[in-house]
């Protein structure tokens, strides 16, 4: 019998699997991103210690009140520059990319090329 699995769980797997791979360190922490229907979110995460040492999301405040719409292009782009910006206010300037199992295409691809304009290095 062949089941049919949904889109979220195909994800979740697509995630489990570059998970394996890519792990952050102290030296170049884990850039992570995570988009829901209304919202996108990405961290930096040092797996080692088990700590997130930045983070920016579509859902705060200040970047809301900037953006139209919290879930298009433009909101990922803005989160992009700002988690940029925050990493190397804090000294981070290389990390690896995670992009939790989502499709390297739209959000996500926006939001990594503003941050690699806004000068993190992956």
């Amino acid at each position: 019998m062949i089941i049919k699995r949904s889109r979220k769980e195909l994800r979740k797997i697509r995630h489990l699997r570059i998970r394996k791979k890519i792990i952050g360190t102290s030296e170049r922490p884990r850039l992570a991103v995570y988009k829901s229907l209304r919202y996108i979110y990405a961290q930096i995460i040092d797996d080692t210690k088990g700590h997130t040492l930045v983070s920016a999301s579509s859902l705060e405040k200040e970047i809301r009140s900037q953006l139209k719409s919290t879930k298009n292009i433009e909101a990922a782009k803005l989160v992009g520059e700002v988690i940029a910006k925050r990493a190397l206010e804090k000294g981070i300037k290389k990390v690896v990319f995670d992009r939790g199992g989502f499709l390297y295409h739209g959000k996500v691809k926006a939001l990594a090329d503003s941050a690699r304009a806004a000068g993190l290095e992956f």
